[in-house]
């Protein structure tokens, strides 16, 4: 069975020779560089880097602007070391959604600079600590103009020619089943919520919901236009999207704007995404959500990552309800750090999902630096014996 084929059988509620053993996320850099002291190749350590080190100010490489993947290759080599399954990660990005970083004004108070998504971000003198102080999006002209710019990058950047030349040289791989191919997408709450802040994104649903529904449309229209082809070409075997839309308490919105703002555009793409060939589409958002699973459900989605133990999703409780729900993650991240004693009972408390399938265990965001190597090496070889019992009950 190759690895490909293993990962889909373990989403996707078969017996196979084994589940598939996978971290959820990409490293946190602040991880690798303690690992780096802690034994593990310096070379593996600096190769996985976060993804925007790659995007910054790259202007000799555009394909990497707005087709990231050359990065998922560092981190592919690092968790192979690590003993995890080979998983190639990569992005699509938006076209209005990279901007050159550069500083916009400098006084003895403060430094103000545009960061890579656009927005003025003040440190004052004496801080570490980069505060917006202008969002991207500040009113529908904003927003006219950020589209008059996309387009421009569509026309320079977004060809058939360059998706290919982007993409086309995992496909070999890919379709020997050497790795799978997990594809990374923003999506329909998360972009506006980036693009005009947290609480005037929130307003908006209220004061001005044409605007919401017209950068959900641009964005759709893009995903339909330049993103199928990448989808044509390669069968991601998981596309994710970032959403964020909830918090400790519960979701940030209704059921019915979800329905009106999300899920609709979730209808219009995910048949398109499964009619060529993509057998897991998964939603990335942390916080407690469980109210609007059933919205998640009848937009079309499959499952979730990364079920944010701390934030109160149990994801024992969230497949005893609903059971054809697939999961990656889950596991409390914070566990690893407690010992080896804690790390075996965080298992034993979500073995039942496992043995039921549809479930590749991995933490539930990046592993913290404050765990130590040794215990993720153990958390490892666990997760590895537990992994063994995916769909054992089916």
């Amino acid at each position: 069975m190759t690895n490909r084929e293993r990962e889909n059988a373990t989403l996707n509620f078969q017996r196979a020779d084994r589940g598939a053993v996978e971290e959820t996320f990409y490293p946190w850099t602040l991880t690798t560089q303690r690992y780096k002291g802690e034994g593990i190749p310096a070379e593996l350590c600096d190769g996985a880097r976060d993804i925007t080190n790659d995007l910054v100010g790259n202007k000799a490489n555009q394909a990497e602007k707005y087709f990231p993947e050359a990065w998922g290759e560092g981190v592919m080599a690092y968790e192979q070391y690590l003993g995890f399954d080979p998983v190639r990660r990569i992005h699509f990005v938006l076209p209005f959604r990279r901007f050159e970083e550069k500083v916009l004004e400098e006084t003895p108070a403060h430094v103000i600079k545009q960061d890579i998504f656009g927005r003025h971000m003040i440190r004052k003198a004496g801080s570490d600590l980069d505060i917006v102080c202008k969002p991207t999006v500040t009113c529908p002209e904003d927003w006219e103009a950020l589209k008059a710019h996309a387009d421009r990058e569509l026309e320079l950047y977004f060809s058939d020619e360059a998706i290919d030349q982007a993409y086309a040289h995992l496909k070999e791989g890919h379709d020997r089943g050497d790795y799978s191919i997990r594809l990374n997408l923003e999506g329909f709450f998360w972009v506006p919520r980036e693009l005009l802040g947290d609480e005037a994104h929130l307003f908006a649903f209220y004061e001005d919901p044409e605007l919401l529904h017209d950068m959900a449309e641009y964005i759709c229209r893009v995903y339909e236009a330049k993103l199928m082809r990448v989808i044509r070409l390669l069968q991601p075997d998981v596309v994710y999207f970032m959403e964020d839309l909830s918090g400790k308490n519960g979701p940030l919105i209704s059921g019915a704007f979800f329905d009106e703002f999300v899920g609709a555009y979730y209808k219009r793409l995910i048949p398109l995404f499964k009619a060529a060939g993509v057998q897991n589409v998964i939603v990335d958002t942390d916080g407690e959500f469980s109210k609007i699973i059933p919205n998640f459900m009848a937009a079309g989605v499959d499952g979730f990552l990364p079920m944010d133990v701390n934030a109160g999703m149990d994801i024992v409780a969230v497949r005893r309800q609903f059971p054809t729900l697939k999961f990656i993650g889950g596991f409390n991240k914070l566990m690893i750090q407690e010992g080896k004693e804690a790390i075996d009972a965080e298992f034993a408390r979500i073995l039942p999902v496992v043995r039921g399938g549809g479930y590749i265990v991995g933490n539930d965001h990046q592993v913290p630096p404050s765990a130590p190597l040794e215990l993720y090496q153990y958390y490892i070889q666990r997760l590895k014996e537990v992994m063994a019992q995916s769909g054992a009950d089916l």
